[in-house]
């Protein structure tokens, strides 16, 4: 049953066109992953159908009374302005049945049937829009989106932007809305959050249309996939392994459509040069006509071909390994790490080898950046022993990437950081996707996804013997991740990687150092420290429920009022820091200077500590 129908939408930015004549249709049942490269106009496309933006031509059809439900990725467009995290609609129904009850109590006889029969009325609808069971269902939804406890507060503003956009996840998936659209839902989630959010959205009842880079999640939750590139859309069935397989049969087989069309038109050029040389200037004519003919099907099939398909190949310089790869490049021996007496993880040891790529995962707070940090020499204050190997060369890579002068080009940038002549580097940066005058573009005109390239391309190119990265498909889209995955598995080196994408784990990691409670342990694959994690989490929950007899230790009502002045005081830092971010995002790319871009990074970094200790403090028995 069609639920809504997006009808030739189209929508330019200045010369520059995102949405050409976009038609596709949503049906109940249909679980659409929305896919395009960063800027390709895909949120464009949620606010038109929201009613946001008005697109230059086209029409949104809601069929029926419709209702649509929709997560932004800006928090600022979220409504956490009420004391409640009930609807309002419900809040109404719930002050006209106890009016009318009131009224009830004092009424008799005709009037007293009118009142019963509103009452009902009234009571139908509440229970239409899941009233009876509202609170439960959202203490649930909190509760598997990590924020138990949650749902009693009456001022949210101070909490953290990625708790505000849980909450504002959790309440609209309560509520539901017969469609939910969610741009990029994933961003401030945990593994066991996200976990739990592809469980809900699989065996959803109505429609869910969502923007991700999160193949894993595309791969649990989509039965549809819908592709936005140059403005056009492609539809696919099925997850994104479906949708792999599909665009690879096509890109296969239209290559081949323009090969032979390419061979075609210089035969008939050919033929047309030859009518001319030998004065047949009627055949020199007619030739002419079927040689702009085919140069138009040749350029309406060319097209059609993704634009992105060839866009980047990242590559590392290769250099010879032999005999290193089992030489120990960093030995961790008993480390630990606490904040304000609460343990992050403790007694933890492991190896790194000359050529093993080592991913770090856990959930949020558990302390993955700091010891990353710590690792890297960009942090200390731990006990225990870091011992590296002498004369090795380490290259970092954070969340978010700073530059010394943020005026100069891309080009310029990475000359100054190799030694490669001008035709060397200008191929090089071909590979992470600057191609023709990209190269020329100042750093502070970049996106988010842009820098990380542009860094990735200079720090690759210098070969350090280990690379430390802390999240660094964050800003990349689908494709750019894909390639990023293709460099990281063939770099010739050493990776230390915090990361919560499960695909590029699996295609990427060696082994994975798993953070369960406090204790960190080494696993050959993701999965088997997700089925570890989930076992100590249910055992967790089984010793919480059993009765107690005796505590052998309890909180004093001192300490616990400590604790929560602690936490509201994080929780009030955390939210300084954020806006502050904010703040700068909105310059970047302004002719922003090369000081703000190192302040946003300092204020990442302090961010992810206090993350870690507010999340370990708040899980604190």
């Amino acid at each position: 049953m069609p639920l809504l129908t997006v009808q030739n939408i189209s929508m330019s930015y200045g010369e520059r066109r995102v949405l050409d004549g976009v038609d596709f249709r949503v049906n109940k049942g249909d679980r659409i992953a929305f896919i395009g490269d960063n800027g390709a106009g895909k949120s464009t496309l949620f606010k038109i159908i929201k009613g946001i933006i008005t697109p230059d031509g086209g029409d949104i059809i809601y069929h029926g009374n419709t209702i649509v439900g929709f997560l932004s990725q800006n928090m600022s467009e979220q409504d956490l302005s009420g004391n409640t995290l009930k609807p309002v609609k419900l809040i109404d129904l719930e002050t006209k049945m106890h009016d009318l009850e009131r009224v009830m109590s004092k009424s008799e006889g005709d009037a007293l049937n009118d009142l019963m029969n509103e009452y009902s009325n009234v009571q139908a609808e509440y229970e239409s829009f899941g009233g009876y069971d509202y609170d439960h269902r959202l203490n649930d939804a909190l509760g598997g989106l990590g924020l138990s406890g949650i749902s009693d507060r009456t001022d949210f503003t101070g909490l953290s932007g990625g708790e505000k956009m849980r909450v504002c996840l959790a309440r609209l998936i309560v509520e539901r809305p017969d469609i939910l659209m969610l741009d990029e839902p994933t961003n401030h989630l945990d593994m066991e959050a996200i976990d739990w959010l592809e469980g809900f959205l699989s065996s959803y009842g109505g429609a869910v249309f969502v923007i991700t880079h999160d193949r894993h999640f595309i791969d649990s939750v989509a039965n549809r996939v819908i592709e936005l590139d140059g403005g056009h859309i492609t539809e696919y069935k099925g997850n994104y392994s479906d949708y792999k397989i599909q665009k690879e049969e096509f890109i296969k087989t239209q290559a081949s459509v323009i090969a032979n069309l390419e061979t075609e038109l210089e035969h008939q050029l050919e033929v047309k040069q030859t009518f001319l040389s030998h004065r047949n200037i009627s055949g020199y004519h007619q030739r002419e006509k079927i040689v702009d003919k085919l140069a138009d099907v040749l350029e309406r099939e060319r097209s059609k071909m993704p634009s992105g398909y060839a866009k980047m190949s990242f590559a590392a310089t290769p250099r010879d390994t032999e005999g290193r790869s089992d030489k120990i490049l960093l030995e961790v021996k008993g480390v630990s790490k606490e904040f304000d007496g609460n343990v992050l993880f403790e007694d933890v040891s492991f190896e790194l080898k000359a050529d093993e790529k080592i991913f770090l995962c856990g959930p949020n707070g558990c302390g993955k950046t700091t010891m990353l940090s710590m690792l890297s020499g960009k942090a200390s204050g731990a006990a225990g022993t870091v011992l590296i190997a002498p004369s090795i060369t380490c290259g970092f890579m954070g969340q978010f990437v700073p530059f010394d002068d943020e005026s100069v080009t891309c080009f310029d940038e990475l000359i100054s950081r190799s030694d490669l002549q001008t035709t060397e580097a200008r191929t090089l940066l071909a590979r992470f996707g600057f191609k023709g005058e990209d190269v020329f573009k100042t750093i502070d005109m970049l996106s988010g996804g842009e820098r990380s390239r542009l860094y990735l391309c200079c720090l690759l190119n210098e070969n350090p013997d280990i690379l430390f990265l802390d999240e660094p498909t964050n800003h990349l889209d689908i494709n750019s991740r894909e390639i990023l995955e293709d460099a990281i598995r063939e770099y010739p080196r050493a990776v230390v990687c915090v990361s919560h994408d499960r695909f590029f784990i699996d295609k990427c990691a060696d082994k994975v150092l798993g953070f369960i409670g406090t204790s960190v342990k080494p696993y050959d694959k993701y999965e088997y420290y997700r089925r570890d994690l989930n076992s100590a989490k249910a055992e967790d929950k089984q010793e919480t429920e059993k009765p107690a007899k005796k505590p052998k230790q309890v909180k004093s009502s001192k300490e616990a009022g400590q604790r929560r002045a602690k936490l509201r005081d994080l929780e009030k830092e955390i939210a300084s820091l954020e806006d502050q971010q904010k703040e700068l995002e909105a310059a970047f790319g302004v002719n922003a200077k090369g000081d703000e871009y190192k302040k946003y990074g300092e204020i990442a970094a302090k961010l992810e500590l206090l993350y870690d200790e507010y999340f370990a403090l708040s899980e604190e028995n």
